[in-house]
């Protein structure tokens, strides 16, 4: 019994040893994808490529947050937008849409327009910046596309904020 188990022992010490081998298979083209590495291939389109949306919202931030009743801009909210600009003004292929949000608290009309000011501080703020405003088009949504559902404070300062959605091709 004992020879079972120091088999198994042993099978599941190569094994462990064999998966975690980049080059297991010894033809040397195992490619290390540390981004420390000299010619580090950069997957386009993906997270780790600076130039892709999913960069942008991954690693810049895609949205800021308000107080309530607000639409002005918090040193956060500023941090943030300045990295949305330095993107946008690098990326010059891209165009943003900035949908501005509200809480479920009031009445459709009053967030429909606390909605449009926020979206427009921050389209203010990224075209002081440098962005060019025609690369820029608010969309105020209200409390229409809530990001979370509850009765609760937590719930409403999430719902609180403008979004950037980047795109490709004309801005509709």
């Amino acid at each position: 019994m004992t020879l079972f188990l120091r088999l198994l022992a042993l099978s599941t010490v190569l094994f462990i040893a064999a998966c975690s081998s980049p080059d297991r298979f010894g033809d040397g083209n195992s490619v290390d994808l540390s981004a420390n590495q000299p010619g580090f291939a950069i997957e386009p389109g993906s997270a780790s490529d600076p130039t892709s949306p999913a960069f942008f919202q991954q690693n810049i931030g895609d949205r800021v947050f308000f107080s309530v009743d607000q639409s002005t801009l918090d040193a956060e909210a500023q941090s943030v937008l300045s990295g949305q600009a330095q993107w946008l003004l690098t990326n010059s292929d891209y165009q943003a849409i900035l949908e501005g949000h509200a809480d479920e608290q009031g009445t459709t009309e009053y967030n429909i327009a606390l909605s449009a000011r926020r979206a427009n501080a921050v389209r203010e703020f990224l075209v002081a910046q440098g962005v060019p405003g025609s690369r820029l088009r608010t969309l105020p949504l209200g409390k229409e596309r809530p990001a979370e559902l509850c009765a609760s404070e937590a719930c409403y300062s999430k719902n609180r904020r403008a979004v950037t959605i980047i795109s490709t091709g004309a801005l509709s």
